[in-house]
C-alpha cells in the first residue's frame, strides 16, 4: 500500500490528492475522546468565575424620577398640554439629564449630605450616578450605586433635591424641576451578577474546550481507526497490527 504525504501537513492524503473530510460521527468521536478535558476546563472557568464574584463587593442601586415642567404663574411642575410645548419640553429633558450629572450639582449634594458624609466626594457621586431621559416623556430617571442600600437611597434623593434647588436659582420663572417619585431602599444588589458570570464562563469553557480538542487533534499524526486509514489512503486495509508493549530488555 503506497500512501503519499503532503509536506505541509502531518497527516497523509489520498493518492488522488484529496484531503480527508471528517464526518459528523468523526467529529463527535474526537470530542468524546477528550470530553474529560472539556469538562475539566469548564469546571475551572466556572469555579474561577464564582470565586471572583464572591470576592467582589455587592453594589446596590436606588433610583428616583425627576419631572421637568413649566412654570405658569403660581403653578409649579406644570405638564404642557400643547403638543408643540410638550416636544420642546422633551428636548429640554435630555438637557436636564446631562445637567444633573454636573460637578456643580454633585458639590451641592455633598454639601446637603453634611459633614458626616466624609466617605463621599463630588467625584464619587459623579462616578456612581447615572441620569437618562425616559423615552419621549418629561421624566429623568436618576440612579445611584453604593455598597450600602440605605446610602444609595439617601444620596440619590439628595442629588435630586440639590438639582431642583440649583434650577430654581438659575431660572425660576421659565421652568421647574421637581422630584416626582422618591427612591426606595433597594433589596437586592445589581452587581456582581453571579448567574450571568457563571453562564458566560460555562459557554466560554465549552467553546474553548472544543476548540482546543480539535487543535490537539489536528496536531497529531496518527489515525484513529482502520476506517479512517482507508478513507485517507484510498485503498482497503488488509490487516491491523494491535498495539503491544515491550516486555523485558
Amino acid at each position: 500500500m503506497v500512501i503519499l504525504y503532503n509536506s505541509n501537513r502531518s497527516r497523509p492524503v489520498s493518492t488522488f490528492g484529496e484531503e480527508h473530510v471528517l464526518s459528523l460521527r468523526d467529529l463527535l468521536q474526537i470530542i468524546w475522546k477528550r470530553i474529560w478535558f472539556i469538562i475539566l476546563l469548564v469546571i475551572l472557568l466556572v469555579g474561577g468565575s464564582v470565586g471572583f464574584t464572591l470576592l467582589q463587593t455587592p453594589m446596590y442601586e436606588a433610583s428616583n424620577k425627576i419631572l421637568v415642567g413649566q412654570s405658569v404663574g403660581e403653578s409649579k411642575g406644570f405638564i404642557s398640554e400643547s403638543p408643540a410645548n410638550a416636544a420642546d419640553l422633551q428636548k429640554l429633558t435630555s438637557t436636564m439629564a446631562s445637567a444633573v450629572q454636573s460637578r456643580r450639582v454633585a458639590e451641592a449634594a455633598v454639601e446637603k449630605l453634611g459633614s458626616g458624609a466624609t466617605w463621599h466626594t463630588p467625584d464619587d457621586l459623579l462616578a456612581n450616578m447615572r441620569a437618562e431621559a425616559e423615552g419621549d416623556t418629561q421624566f429623568v430617571k436618576l440612579s445611584y450605586r453604593d455598597s450600602s442600600p440605605e446610602k444609595a437611597q439617601q444620596i440619590v434623593d439628595t442629588i435630586g433635591d440639590a438639582f431642583t434647588e440649583r434650577i430654581d436659582e438659575v431660572n425660576p420663572q421659565a421652568m421647574t424641576v421637581s422630584v416626582w417619585e422618591r427612591a426606595e431602599v433597594p433589596d437586592n444588589p445589581v452587581s456582581p451578577n453571579w448567574k450571568r458570570n457563571s453562564l458566560l464562563a460555562l459557554v466560554l469553557g465549552v467553546i474553548l474546550g472544543v476548540g482546543l480538542v480539535f487543535l490537539f487533534e489536528s496536531l497529531g499524526n496518527s489515525w484513529r481507526s482502520p476506517e479512517e486509514a482507508e478513507k485517507i489512503s484510498g485503498v482497503p486495509t488488509l490487516s491491523v497490527v494491535p498495539r503491544f508493549e515491550k516486555v523485558g530488555n
